[in-house]
């Protein structure tokens, strides 16, 4: 096997004198897309509920109740994304959002909160997210967010 290029890694494969190759975006179409989406807040029932409709939408979850919990979690890299809580028990989500900045982990977020503030507004948007709902939320407006990143939109 050799050969590569930047569009795409090429396979190639040598059987008698005939040169066969494939690139890696065909094989990339037949396997499954990332389904997973983090999920962090401290509220129980708030937790059961996104990880139902995530469900219903077609994606696995991982739940959190806090952001210690989460932060302590070393597989960053096989979420789509991560749902966070901006008033969480131990700490504020869009600190958790800055961490994980400054540790160079580029997970997309869509920050959700019960307490609405135009500065809470300003600084969650500020920090890069790829959405902030303000609960309740509707399916769509969480679920849209997600799609847009799992399919490479957002």
């Amino acid at each position: 096997m050799s050969g590569t290029d930047r569009v795409g890694f090429r396979l190639q494969f040598r059987c008698g004198g005939i040169e066969r190759s494939r690139r890696r975006e065909e094989q990339d179409q037949r396997l499954p897309k990332r389904r997973l989406v983090y999920v962090v807040d401290d509220d129980p029932s708030m937790l059961r509920g996104v990880k139902r409709l995530l469900r219903e939408h077609g994606y696995d979850s991982v739940l959190f109740s806090t952001a210690d919990a989460f932060q302590r979690h070393n597989d960053f890299d096989s979420a789509v994304c991560v749902i966070l809580d901006v008033d969480l028990n131990d700490t504020s989500g869009i600190d958790v959002r800055r961490r994980l900045t400054a540790a160079g982990i580029s997970l997309p977020v869509i920050f959700i909160t019960g307490k609405d503030s135009p500065a809470t507004r300003m600084a969650a948007i500020a920090s890069g997210c790829l959405a902030y709902l303000t609960k309740p939320f509707s399916a769509g407006s969480l679920i849209g967010p997600i799609e847009r990143v799992s399919t490479g939109v957002a």
